[in-house]
């Protein structure tokens, strides 16, 4: 199942979109030297096993460096829950809200 990832504020800004959803593909995480494995589209697939840290990978990828440093201090929300084990897989299905510090008072 894919995953759907939502971004706001400057993740918003840093990926150029509010949303997209990932292809989930191989069955097996390739190894690191490893090319990575296209979707029909021609975009990265997730790793069946994917967990927080190879999504933020994939998406530091496909989307560069500014959206990497945003991802590097973020929060997330998987299915509204708060997210701090990078290392376990995300649900299948699972949507992921990207949440930048915020300012404010």
């Amino acid at each position: 199942m894919p995953v759907i990832v939502r971004y706001y504020a400057g993740a918003r800004a840093a990926a150029g979109r509010t949303e997209e959803t990932l292809a989930v593909g191989a069955a097996e995480r390739p190894p690191a030297d490893a090319e990575t494995v296209p979707a029909a589209d021609g975009q990265e697939l997730l790793p069946a096993d994917c967990g927080l840290d190879d999504l933020i990978a994939v998406l530091s990828r496909r989307h560069g460096p500014k959206l990497a440093a945003v991802l590097t201090v973020a929060s997330f929300l998987v299915d509204g829950t708060t997210w701090h084990d990078r290392h376990t897989p995300l649900p299948g299905g699972a949507t992921v809200d990207v949440l930048p510090p915020f300012a404010g008072g």
